[in-house]
């Protein structure tokens, strides 16, 4: 059998796609002898020349993952007419689906690698949310991209998570008239809080629902209307001493809040 001494893996990218298909081929071969080398972050046909200088020297074969047409064009004439072996690894299959879908390709390199970051970022985003939701580690204020300030039934946990699909860590503190809120808040993050307004006719009904739900007696102290009017006077007092941003979310849904939110974080970030 005629083994090949070495596979040149080329890619406009990391190369990893290119390099793993490479791999799989060659495992079929019972372990053939070949080495692989990439060259990753081919930019333009002047890099293409030095591989194809290598190349003919080892008397190897080149896999390409190529997005470009014009670079994936350049290696293919270039190498038909130095009469190497090469195999577009991409190409074809873009093209196959360009026909099937009716849609040109991005020909943007490294889409695969930013789609696997943006979901990690996500998935770290959510795990953050979960750990500092509710006041539960004040840590989380610190390190938090928005901190969510408001009474109980707020919708303070589903604003977190829902801004965490946006890849923003998210720690809420419920305001509690017995419990002090966190120094944090005052001191490390004033300038990424925002606070949760609500009327206390509103609130008293989410709450009264909410303990009917549990089968809980809606008469309690939690639904009621004097106990929720000083929740949210000591709210204000906390509110007005950081100075943040309030949204009222009364009639809003949370989709909508967190739209309000997002866009004044983004103001800030560019201001």
């Amino acid at each position: 059998m005629n083994r090949l001494p070495i596979i040149y893996v080329v890619s406009d990218s990391v190369g990893e796609t290119a390099e793993l298909v490479t791999k799989a081929a060659i495992s079929q071969f019972n372990g053939a002898n070949v080495t692989i080398k990439r060259f990753p972050y081919v930019e333009d046909t002047a890099h293409l020349d030095e591989v194809i200088s290598l190349v003919k020297l080892d008397k190897g074969m080149i896999a390409y993952t190529l997005v470009k047409p014009d670079m994936r064009n350049y290696m293919r004439d270039i190498t038909q007419m130095e009469g190497i072996q090469a195999c577009d690894l991409i190409g074809p299959i873009m093209d196959q689906i360009e026909n099937l879908c009716g849609t040109k390709p991005l020909n943007e390199p490294g889409l695969v690698r930013k789609l696997d970051e943006d979901y990690f970022k996500k998935v770290e985003a959510i795990e953050f949310a979960v750990k500092y939701d509710d006041g539960r580690d004040p840590r989380g204020i610190i390190k938090a991209d928005i901190v969510l300030l408001g009474v109980s039934r707020t919708s303070k946990t589903p604003l977190s998570q829902y801004l965490a699909h946006k890849r923003l860590k998210v720690a809420n503190v419920p305001i509690v008239p017995e419990v002090d809120p966190p120094e944090e808040i005052f001191v490390s993050a004033p300038n990424k809080c925002f606070a949760l307004k609500i009327s206390p006719d509103k609130l008293n009904q989410i709450r009264r629902e909410r303990l009917i739900s549990l089968g809980l007696n809606d008469k309690a102290s939690y639904a009621n209307i004097e106990r929720i009017k000083e929740e949210l006077a000591f709210f204000e007092k906390v509110v007005a001493k950081i100075g943040c941003p309030v949204i009222d979310v009364t009639n809003k849904a949370v989709e909508e809040t967190a739209n309000v939110i997002w866009n004044m974080y983004n103001k800030k970030l560019q201001s």
